[in-house]
């Protein structure tokens, strides 16, 4: 056993979205500044917005995000089981980093005890190299349809030991229904387990929702840990949602883009970037809507490629977009998105759905086959969009193997000489499957040369979180007691300084 080891905590919610992520995140980088060895730690997952570790695994983007704050490299024992859906019904399963299988979602609660024990050996390798782990739930632990063999929140939790603490977002009003309810249909040896609660994005005056907090503690017998502040324009990398879907564009941006929210939409947070630029107005679009006035449609990554591309015809974005070209637009696509672009999508194997195969949208001369061993990689080199060479680096996650035709222009060049991508003849169509690109000022810039835009302004995205974070921490310290968290971590006897920075 590790000697340092301290404890762990695992902070569960009342439903998705409560601010799980965030809180841990938030814990993460305060235990970093104190000078804690801290990991983040997601039993299961489901998210479509991934990240590749430097050992080449794939992990939820919010755990990534969670290392970044404890200034960790991303692992995959951060994230031992990760669930992407590729229909209503069905998912590929991760286990470390890997495609195990794919499977229909009532087949999942047989397969189970073989994730869990992926889990457990993911545990048992942090608890030997850390000193304290924060763990995150899945969605909410009171689901008593996937309470039986459940390892994503109490089913862990009893396994391992671990105290929970048990948070709500009051925003969505109901906030103490949320947190009895939730407590009611627990177990007694769960319910004992919750140490606390922790209300989320509360605005107004506390004095009016005190009454409330005593009136809670009384029912309960628990204690209220903090009331967390609405944060507002907290720009942190999503582990799924989309947080604004047809917001109305800003006038005095200089240039629009548009990116259509496909139904299997993947790894949106490719995006964030373009959302921090102040020269640039970036909508999602549901595809229920037309196609607004833009400068730039990005195509997104997709976990069903065929199966997007006929949404995306069946609510005539192909045409309307083909229209965004005549009048002067551009098109560009990330991984599925350069997929679409092309003339041919095969799927033979039945890979992201039934086998068969998808004419393209045609405006990249590129053909794609489904292919089945999933390409993880890190990668860097050279991008060539705007005709100025520039270093890029990124992650590829995808099936697909795509062939250009002869003579087309690159997109970019891989370190290992091996291009990706391509642009059109006529450079308004551009594609290729480098995920975050954009996190990168010179990359973004050029894209925004691309575009047209003259602007020397740089966003950099990674200092921007870096600081967002420490934003998050600040008010978390602030508002939660921090010294109850500590008790619950063993670390009692542990200096606490929480510095900001």
């Amino acid at each position: 056993m590790n000697p340092d080891y301290r404890g762990a905590l695992m902070v569960q919610g009342t439903s998705s979205d409560a601010g799980k992520s965030m809180l841990v995140t938030a814990l993460c980088r305060l235990l970093a500044r104190d000078g804690i060895r801290v990991a983040p730690f997601k039993p299961q997952n489901m998210a479509l917005n991934s990240a590749v570790t430097p050992e080449g695994g794939e992990i939820g983007r919010a755990q990534a995000v969670q290392a970044f704050a404890a200034r960790l490299e991303p692992c995959v024992h951060f994230n031992p089981v990760l669930l992407k859906p590729n229909s209503d019904t069905g998912c590929q399963v991760i286990l470390h980093g890997q495609v195990a299988t794919d499977m229909e979602a009532n087949s999942y609660h047989g397969y189970k005890p073989l994730a869990m024990r992926s889990v457990l050996a993911s545990w048992q390798w942090l608890q030997q190299r850390y000193s304290c782990l924060v763990v995150e739930g899945a969605g909410s632990p009171a689901e008593v349809n996937l309470r039986d063999g459940d390892i994503a929140n109490m089913g862990f939790a009893e396994a391992v030991d671990c105290p929970v603490i048990l948070i709500a977002d009051i925003d969505r009003g109901g906030v103490f229904a949320q947190l009895v309810g939730t407590l009611a249909l627990l177990s007694p040896s769960e319910q004992q387990r919750i140490k606390g609660f922790v209300i989320n994005r509360f605005r107004g005056d506390i004095g009016l929702l005190e009454p409330g907090l005593r009136w809670l503690e009384q029912k309960t017998g628990k204690p209220v840990l903090g009331v967390l502040p609405y944060l507002l324009d907290l720009r942190i990398a999503a582990e799924d949602a989309i947080a604004h879907v047809d917001e109305v564009a800003p006038l005095a941006k200089r240039l629009k883009i548009v990116v259509p929210v496909l139904p299997r939409i993947s790894n949106h947070t490719d995006f964030d970037p373009l959302a921090l630029h102040p020269d640039v107005s970036l909508q999602f679009v549901a595809l229920h809507d037309p196609l607004p006035a833009c400068d730039l449609v990005i195509l997104p990554g997709s976990k069903n490629v065929r199966a997007d591309l006929e949404a995306l015809r069946a609510a005539h974005w192909d045409q309307a977009m083909a229209r965004h070209l005549r009048y002067g637009g551009k098109v560009f696509g990330i991984c599925g998105g350069y997929q679409m672009l092309g003339q041919m999508i095969e799927d033979p194997f039945g890979m992201e759905g039934p086998p068969g195969s998808s004419q393209g949208l045609g405006w990249l001369p590129v053909h794609t086959r489904l292919a089945n061993q999933k390409q993880l990689c890190n990668v860097s080199g050279t991008c060539y969009l705007s005709g100025t060479p520039t270093a890029v680096r990124g992650y590829e996650i995808h099936l697909g193997v795509s062939s250009v035709a002869p003579n087309t222009a690159p997109l970019w060049q891989r370190a290992d000489g091996s291009f990706d991508g391509c642009i059109s003849l006529d450079r308004q169509v551009a594609g290729g499957y480098l995920h975050g690109l954009f996190d990168q000022p010179q990359l973004l810039q050029q894209l925004l040369h691309w575009m047209g835009l003259d602007s020397d302004l740089q966003i950099d995205y990674r200092r921007q979180q870096d600081a967002e974070i420490d934003r998050l921490a600040d008010c978390v310290a602030s508002h939660l007691d921090m010294h109850a968290i500590r008790r619950f971590l063993g670390l009692e006897g542990e200096q606490n300084e929480s510095r900001t920075g």
